[in-house]
This record gives C-alpha cells, sequence and structure tokens, in this order.
C-alpha cells in the first residue's frame, strides 16, 4: 500500500496552520478535497481529544465511509490523529486509507514507541508524534526518546513532532491566562529545552495552539516568540485563525534579502546588510528556513512608517 500523497514533497512550512476536526465532523470530505475551506493547506482528522469515548465507533465508521470520497491533490496534507496503537492498526485495515499522508501519535513517549512503530512500514506515511506527557518534563527522557527516533528506519518517517501545549499545562495544573503568550507561563522554559533537545538533530518541531479566538493581538505577539524558537507550523482550532497564523509566517523583506545573500555561492565569508552581521558559515540553516516560509507564504508588504496600518500593527504587539 502506497498513500496517494507519497509523490508530494514534504517540509514542514507546507503544512501552514493546520486545522483540527473531529474525525466524525459531517462535512469531513468536503474540507478534505477542498471544496469548503479551498485555502486551507493542512488538515488533521482526530480521533482522540476531540471525540468522547461513545463516538469512537462513530468516528471510525465516519472515516471509512469518507475515505474513498477523497481525492488525491498534491497541495492538501492531510492527516488522522490516532487516539493509541489500536486505533491505529483499525485505521491501517481501512479501504482508502491510503488516501491520508500520515499520523498524528498522541501522548507520544519511549512507553508506546514500540507498539506504533510496529504496526507502520518504514517511509509509508509520514509521522507527528506529540509530545505531550510528563516525560517532557524529564531532560533525560527525552534524549532517550531522540535517541530512538534517530533510528535510520524511524528518522526518515518523522515529519515534525509536535508540542501539546495544553496537555503540557494541565499536567501543571494551569492554564494560559488571557491576554498573555505562552511564553509568559512555565511553557516558556519546556519549550526552549525541547527546542534545544530535538532541532540540532534535524527534527522540526510544531507550534502548540492558542485558545482564544477574540485575542488577535496576543496570538500575533505568540507566533513571533513561536519563530523565535524556531518552532513551524501552529495548529488552528477554528478556520478563523489561519489567516492570521499564515499572514505572520511570511517573511520581512531585509530577512528576504539577507537569506538570498547568504545562499549566495559568491557571498563573503561575512558582511553587512541591512545593518546587520551576516556570517555565511552560522547564518545557513536560518536562511534555508526564510527561504523555505518565503516559498510557501511569499514576502510581507512594507507599511510605511506613520501609516495607519502601520500604527495598527504597532499597536497589536
Amino acid at each position: 500500500m502506497k498513500p496517494s500523497g507519497s509523490d508530494k514533497t514534504f517540509f514542514p512550512w507546507q503544512l501552514g496552520a493546520s486545522l483540527y476536526m473531529p474525525a466524525h465532523r459531517a462535512d469531513l470530505v468536503s474540507i478534505a478535497n477542498g471544496d469548503k475551506l479551498p485555502g486551507l493547506r493542512s488538515m488533521i482528522f482526530c480521533t482522540e481529544d476531540a471525540v468522547a469515548d461513545d463516538d469512537i465507533g462513530r468516528s471510525l465508521e465516519h472515516l471509512r465511509d469518507s475515505l474513498k470520497d477523497l481525492i488525491a491533490l498534491p497541495d492538501k496534507f492531510r492527516f488522522i490523529r490516532v487516539r493509541n496503537p489500536d486505533i491505529l492498526k483499525r485505521l491501517l485495515d481501512l479501504p482508502g486509507i491510503d488516501h491520508i499522508d500520515g499520523f498524528v501519535l498522541p501522548k507520544f513517549n519511549e512507553s508506546n514507541f514500540r507498539a506504533y512503530f510496529d504496526l507502520l512500514n518504514a517511509g509509508q506515511f509520514k509521522l507527528m508524534p506529540t509530545l505531550e506527557t510528563r516525560d517532557v518534563f524529564d531532560p533525560a527522557a527525552m534524549t532517550a526518546l531522540r535517541e530512538e527516533l534517530l533510528r535510520e528506519e524511524v528518522f526518515a518517517s518523522i515529519l515534525m513532532l509536535r508540542i501539546g501545549g495544553n496537555d503540557l499545562m494541565n499536567l501543571l495544573g494551569i492554564r494560559r491566562p488571557r491576554g498573555y503568550t505562552l511564553y509568559q507561563t512555565p511553557m516558556a522554559s519546556v519549550i526552549a529545552h525541547l527546542a534545544c533537545t530535538f532541532k540540532p538533530y534535524g527534527f522540526q518541531l510544531s507550534a502548540p495552539v492558542f485558545e482564544y479566538l477574540n485575542d488577535i493581538a496576543t496570538l500575533q505577539a505568540e507566533i513571533g516568540l513561536d519563530l523565535a524558537h524556531g518552532l513551524s507550523g501552529k495548529t488552528a482550532i477554528h478556520p478563523s485563525q489561519i489567516a492570521t497564523i499564515e499572514a505572520c509566517y511570511a517573511v520581512g523583506r531585509d530577512d528576504y534579502e539577507m537569506a538570498l545573500s547568504l545562499c549566495d555561492q559568491a557571498a563573503p565569508a561575512v558582511f553587512r546588510m541591512h545593518d546587520s552581521m551576516c556570517e555565511v558559515a552560522t547564518h545557513q540553516q536560518w536562511a534555508q528556513a526564510i527561504l523555505n516560509r518565503q516559498h510557501c507564504f511569499g514576502v510581507k508588504e512594507a507599511v510605511p512608517l506613520g501609516s495607519e496600518a502601520y500604527l495598527k500593527t504597532k499597536n497589536a504587539y
């Protein structure tokens, strides 16, 4: 069995703002096929937290009935968030599962690593394990998990690691206060540690959700901090968040021009540009990430100083 999306190129920025939705959602097919929410780049059909225990059977039946109606689309990325390894096994047996690009593996740690990967053929589907258990707070446990994920047959399947912000805050007995970014909570040090543990080894990390729908200014501020921590692909909890998230992913003109210059083979080892020091040897990965973002989201339009649009943007932060 080979997924219909296996000829796609996969890198995390292509997912944009992924939208979670319950797997029994009635309009699942119209969303997956781009008839509804045509601008949506990626979607995650959830059989875990978004589905009550009593609805699991109905969700799996709905997925079974829906999969046969999905059409191959090169610019749509479809994932299923499984509930546990047993649900993954049942999903893999469904006709049409090859229309799915991959799976989100929740509550992922060393204790269920083998149960998941024994079911999966290497490279068959793209995988996004979610780091959201108390092991995340244990540096030794995260290092051990990283070593397991670095195994050749496993690493090739990992598209990114997801950070389950709300689950982790639940373990701490807190919820982000309205008007605060995650980086004004204990999650700041957790995200920084995960970035330092996994990113130097080639793993990408997604940004946790922002659960308030009427606070665009704080969402924008949080996305800026996500980017500063090297996170990509903030999950949307509602379609209204998608445009805001992806607008923030557009790159600044200065950054784009510096990235192009840093990737120019004729560039000197160190040079000054836009009043910044640019050093080819140390800024190369940053430059490539900027170009990948620009490829997906474009370059931000310059906003004249003193204009109404500038003042709104300035005040938003």
